[in-house]
This record gives structure tokens, C-alpha cells and sequence, in this order.
């Protein structure tokens, strides 16, 4: 493999233990609370903006193809084991299934959203940085 290849992104088609690691982030919700670290918006607001900020410099800065679509999934298994964990946590730090059952399917479709949109930062990040095919 030249230089040359090793700069452009992966020719292959999703990158699935990628897409899990980067849904793991799902467990700071839970860690944090039982740590004891934050309560309320200020904690929500910190893991969002870490989480966003690994997923975008992840997939931005690597070589990861499709990246929309990448992140996409990244935030629906982020929603799935979110929603896993809540069952789990239950009570921990006001997390639980005492929300309505409705809620889940807007909440997959928000965290997919959300997905996309990081999704879409990384690829300006790649084009910027002339990665991006």
C-alpha cells in the first residue's frame, strides 16, 4: 500500500466494530451517575459535547468511509443501548422504564438525527482536510 492510499478513506463499507465502540459512549450516562459526577443539564450537556466531539474527530480524522451513514448507525445503537441501559439502571440517577413505551421509537429516531448530523461534520472534516472521496 503507498502513502498516497493510506490518505484517502477505506474503500470497504461500514466499519461495525467501529459503529459499537463509538455507541459505547452510551455508558457514560449510567457511569456517571453512579460515580456521583454532575447531575442535571450540566452533565447531560458535557456527555453530549464529549460524545460529539469523539464521534466527529473519530470519523473525521480517520479514514472511515460513509461517514453520514457511519454515524448514522452510530446513533441508533447509541439510542438501542441507551434504551438497554435504562432497563438495567432502573431508578439510577432517575433513569428507568417508568417513561412511556411511545417514547422509545422518537428517541431512536433522535439519536439517529443526531448521528447524521455529527455524521455530516465529519464530512466536512474529511473534505477539509481532502480525505473525503
Amino acid at each position: 500500500m503507498t502513502s498516497h492510499e493510506t490518505s484517502r478513506p477505506r474503500q470497504s463499507g461500514l466499519t461495525w466494530p467501529l459503529i459499537g465502540g463509538l455507541a459505547s459512549m452510551a455508558l457514560l450516562w449510567p457511569l456517571t451517575a453512579l460515580a456521583g459526577i454532575g447531575a442535571g443539564a450540566p452533565r447531560a450537556l458535557a456527555i453530549v459535547g464529549v460524545t460529539a466531539a469523539v464521534w466527529i474527530g473519530v470519523v473525521g480524522f480517520g479514514r472511515v468511509a460513509r461517514p453520514v451513514l457511519t454515524l448514522t448507525l452510530t446513533g441508533l445503537a447509541f439510542g438501542v443501548l441507551t434504551l438497554l441501559l435504562s432497563l438495567v439502571f432502573a431508578g439510577v440517577d432517575g433513569a428507568g422504564p417508568r417513561g412511556a413505551a411511545w417514547t422509545a421509537l422518537p428517541a431512536l429516531a433522535m439519536d439517529a438525527f443526531w448521528g447524521c448530523l455529527a455524521g455530516l461534520i465529519a464530512l466536512g472534516v474529511q473534505r477539509a482536510r481532502g480525505n473525503a472521496r
